[in-house]
């Protein structure tokens, strides 16, 4: 009855958004999340990223529903194996674990070698060590010398799992991914609906630095969108026309979290409280505008006639819509034995836990119908965080 009841309630929403955060090798929850989203038969028709996400709204976007979570799963299979020499020891390890009991120590170790394999050798399918140290590399301005890894083969990847002609042909689905200009420093959204996207908007919403390289788009070289913003709630908010929005709001980074006891402990909670920082603005700057709007709305109708001034029809048109935004907020949430390099430990056992993770979530999150329905319009914005609700507050 509920799974009936939810779909009933997101049938109300002209626009269905899932929104997917930056953090590399926690990416993998995402597709958790999506996969259950998929059993629910809940379908988003906008898919906006930014760095690892923007690749998964990129695979999720350019394929047709039924090839999605198969598409995913190649994916992510591919890019959580060690490149060069490391692949054959890692499978040997992976099958000596995998008949181990659980353990935390364990786990935490597993997690450790995945990251030293992506560090030293890079992960098949995505990137791959330099030969030459950029820092004994003549100034030049290259690829080579301005990045550790090199990420061609995440071109051919990405060609291989993502229908770019799909992505700019079916209106009915958007796609859109977030970068960082290099040289003005300004952020950029590059939308479906507004342009042609190629795999270079995909690469370069990744290209974090100083580990991967600038992508060049039409001229301009840009890097990983999360450098300024790594969420696109705001965009998908300012966008026009104005319309009710259901949004899944995927993020890897929680802003909770216990004091560090060691200094890998310090760098861990350094990295969760910058990305988390930036999408708790963002969630709130969204509301402020959600509350400006219901109040001008309100206002107006106190007026005389309901008649605005002349010079501010113009200005306050934008404004004037009563669309109501819908938030469904999932969290990834750190295992204890879980480390700073979380964020690159690539490795098959960190994927299924956080692929598991991301589906308990959201299957909790579906569990309560009543946070489907459309939000108050005197209110204009409903958030819900499974997490906060079991916590109490």
């Amino acid at each position: 009855m509920s799974a009936a009841t939810v779909r009933g309630h997101v049938a109300r929403y002209p626009t269905v958004a899932l929104v997917l955060q930056g953090g590399g090798a926690l990416g993998a929850y995402q597709c958790g999340v999506y996969e259950r989203l998929h059993e629910a038969d809940i379908a988003p028709n906008w898919f906006a990223g930014i760095s690892i996400g923007a690749i998964n709204a990129a695979i999720l976007a350019g394929n047709a529903p039924e090839d999605r979570i198969a598409q995913l799963q190649a994916f992510w299979d591919t890019v959580t194996e060690p490149a060069g020499p490391m692949s054959l020891p890692a499978l040997a390890i992976r099958s000596a674990v995998a008949g181990l009991p659980e353990d935390p120590m364990l786990l935490s170790w597993a997690r450790g070698m995945s990251a030293m394999g992506a560090l030293l050798q890079g992960q098949r399918g995505f990137f791959e060590t330099r030969p030459v140290s950029p820092f004994l590399l003549p100034a030049d301005g290259s690829d080579a010398a301005t990045s550790f890894y090199d990420t061609t083969p995440l071109r051919d990847t990405l060609l291989r799992h993502v229908d770019f002609d799909r992505i700019n042909r079916d209106h009915s689905v958007r796609l859109t991914v977030g970068a960082t200009s290099v040289t003005r420093g300004n952020f950029r959204y590059f939308d479906s609906a507004r342009e042609p996207l190629r795999v270079e908007h995909i690469l370069a919403s990744g290209a974090l630095p100083p580990a991967f390289p600038a992508v060049e788009i039409d001229g301009e070289p840009y890097w990983d969108g999360g450098i300024v913003s790594n969420t696109p709630l705001e965009y998908i908010l300012d966008c026009r026309p104005h319309e009710d929005t259901l949004v899944f709001q995927v993020d890897l980074w929680s802003a909770r979290g216990q004091a560090p006891q060691s200094m890998l402990d310090v760098l861990e909670r350094m990295k969760d409280i910058r990305f988390s920082s930036r999408t708790r603005h963002g969630t709130r700057m969204v509301e402020m505008a959600q509350t400006l709007r219901t109040a001008l709305n309100d206002l107006i109708d106190h007026l005389p006639d309901r008649t605005l001034p002349t010079h501010l029809v113009d200005t306050l048109a934008p404004y004037l819509d009563d669309r109501v935004f819908n938030v469904m907020h999932l969290i990834y949430q750190t295992k204890p034995h879980e480390q700073q390099s979380k964020d690159y430990a690539f490795g098959r056992i960190p994927l299924r836990e956080h692929w598991s993770s991301g589906r308990r979530d959201m299957d909790r999150t579906l569990a309560h119908p009543q946070w489907f329905e459309l939000p108050d319009r005197s209110v204009g914005m409903a958030t819900h965080d499974v997490h906060r609700t079991r916590m109490g507050n």
